[in-house]
Parts: C-alpha cells; sequence; structure tokens
C-alpha cells in the first residue's frame, strides 16, 4: 500500500487515477449505447443493458483498487450476507457527504446489481459523469414545487410519468433503484433551520421513493436500508481523496417490501398517510441506529 506517502501526493495522483479510469470506460460506455439506441431490437437492448453494466461495474472495481492502494480507509460492513446479485432492490440511505456514493458503490459491488441513482436533471451536464449517467440509463429527474405547478396545473403528474418512463428501462433485469430520501446532503445549518426531529439526519422526503414503488412495485421485491456512519466526524471528498478518512461504519439491513408495506395504491390519501407514517418510523429507526453507532464507538475508543 502507498499510504504512506504525503496527503496531497495521494489527492493528486488518486484523483488524476480516477479521472483516468473514468475517461477508460465512458468511451466504450458510450460506444455500446450508440449501438443499443440505434437497434431497435428488446433482446439486443437487454444485451447491450447487460454489457453496459458490467463496464461500469468494472469502473466502480478499478475505483475501489486505487483507494485501496493509495488509502488506509477501512470500511466496516454488516449486513451483506442477505444481499443477492439477481434481485430487484430499492436501496435507502442517509446523505451525509459525496463520499456516501464511492463508499457505498465500493461496499455494495458485487453483492447486488449495479446502483442506479436518480438524479437532478441539471446532473447530465456535469463533464464526462454526465454523458456516462445518461448511457447507463440513470434516471434524471425535474421536479415541480407545489406553488410552481398551481401556476401550471397542465404540468401537474409530469414527473411521475417521467419516473415511470425512466423506470420502464429496469423491468427487464435486476436492478438496485438508489434513493437519498433526504433530499440533500446533511449538515447541521440545514437541521437546524429544518427544525429536524431526528438526531443525526434531515427530514425523510416521501415523494422520490413513493414514485419509484409506484412505477416499479411490481418488480421491486425488497428495500435494502443502508445506514453510513463516520465515527472521526463527515468528511468531504478531497478528505478522503487524500487518505484522511480512517474509518467508515455502514450497516445494512434488508426486508421484503410486500410483507413490510403491503400494497400501497399512492392514488388513496389514506395510503399516502399510512405510507408516510411508516417512512417516518423507518427514519426514527435509522436516527437510533446512527446514535447506538456513534456510543458503540465511543465506548471501544474510550477502552
Amino acid at each position: 500500500m502507498l499510504n504512506f506517502l504525503p496527503a496531497k501526493l495521494i489527492g493528486f495522483i488518486s484523483f488524476s487515477l480516477y479521472i483516468l479510469n473514468t475517461i477508460f470506460w465512458l468511451l466504450p460506455i458510450l460506444v455500446f449505447s450508440l449501438f443499443k439506441a440505434l437497434i431497435p431490437l428488446t433482446f439486443s437492448k437487454k444485451i447491450f443493458s447487460y454489457l453496459l453494466d458490467l463496464m461500469a461495474s468494472n469502473w466502480v472495481a478499478t475505483n475501489s483498487i486505487i483507494q485501496k492502494l493509495f488509502t488506509k480507509t477501512n470500511i466496516v460492513v454488516t449486513g451483506l450476507e442477505a444481499l443477492k446479485i439477481n434481485d430487484w432492490y430499492l436501496v435507502l440511505a442517509n446523505h451525509q457527504s459525496w463520499v456516501d456514493i464511492v463508499v457505498l458503490q465500493r461496499a455494495l459491488h458485487g453483492n447486488i446489481p449495479f446502483l442506479k441513482f436518480f438524479l437532478k436533471k441539471e446532473l447530465i451536464y456535469v463533464p464526462l459523469l454526465g454523458l456516462a449517467w445518461w448511457a447507463l440509463d440513470f434516471p434524471f429527474m425535474k421536479r415541480y414545487s407545489q406553488a410552481f405547478l398551481k401556476k401550471n396545473p397542465h404540468l401537474r403528474g409530469k414527473d411521475l410519468a417521467t419516473t415511470r418512463k425512466a423506470c420502464a428501462k429496469f423491468k427487464h433485469k435486476p436492478v438496485s433503484v438508489m434513493n437519498f430520501i433526504e433530499g440533500t446532503r446533511f449538515t447541521q445549518k440545514k437541521h437546524d433551520k429544518q427544525g429536524s426531529p431526528f438526531q443525526h439526519m434531515l427530514k425523510p422526503k416521501s415523494g422520490g421513493i413513493s414514485f419509484v414503488l409506484d412505477a416499479m412495485g411490481e418488480h421491486l421485491t425488497k428495500i435494502v436500508d443502508v445506514t453510513i456512519y463516520y465515527p472521526d466526524g463527515i468528511p468531504n471528498f478531497s478528505d478522503f481523496i487524500y487518505g484522511e478518512v480512517e474509518k467508515v461504519h455502514i450497516d445494512i439491513q434488508t426486508f421484503d417490501i410486500a410483507s413490510e408495506l403491503g400494497h400501497i395504491n399512492f392514488s388513496d390519501r389514506n395510503d399516502r398517510i399510512a405510507f408516510q407514517k411508516w417512512l417516518t418510523q423507518f427514519w426514527h429507526d435509522k436516527d437510533a441506529r446512527l446514535e447506538n453507532m456513534r456510543q458503540q464507538y465511543n465506548a471501544q475508543r474510550d477502552d
């Protein structure tokens, strides 16, 4: 391992390798996505989808090798044994840092199908990655506020229609749909502004997850509940690539959607209210889990 090198040198080399790795895999991803678009056969589209996900998985695997080579970050994961590579999952996690995405990919790689993130429409313009996300069928969402919809009622329901269209691509092969239901990264300032009732998290937003369940309810079979804890404080991405994040704890719990939620009709007001109550309790349980992880780590450090 090369983590004995100066932090700035580690950061420069790591970041450079991430860029090269992204470019290396981006080129064939774009070529095969073009073939997928030009050949209008269901069978060929399915084959190209598998090939594209395989390339993306190799990109993640190479990024993980770079991390292990240059950093001493120890990612401790519990609950992986319940996961399968050939199932349909809705992955829900707390969100504290851009590092969350990197450690999630590293921890879950090879244990579940390749992660597909719901992304804001504006992210398609991110250099290199925006094209890659588009080619890999990541859903780009444009959400409308209630105030906007009151002024433009003709757009009501368009966001759900967009979600359905995006999710239709996931019905022919196993997929893991990822959702950060806080909607943004946790900061104490955001927490205080919200008046969040949760100690370690922001309030959950039900819109994104309800759209996914409504669009793919008959295909998604399990929820993967991921709780991410940084014992030494929430890092930023530069901390990570400099090799200054020593440990990450990830707790994974998996449960059947049908047995946990039953059948939900999101057009029914009572069902929507019941789902919101379930989500609030789900988030309270996760908040308690985070506090328990914090206390356990502090107790071990004090010994």
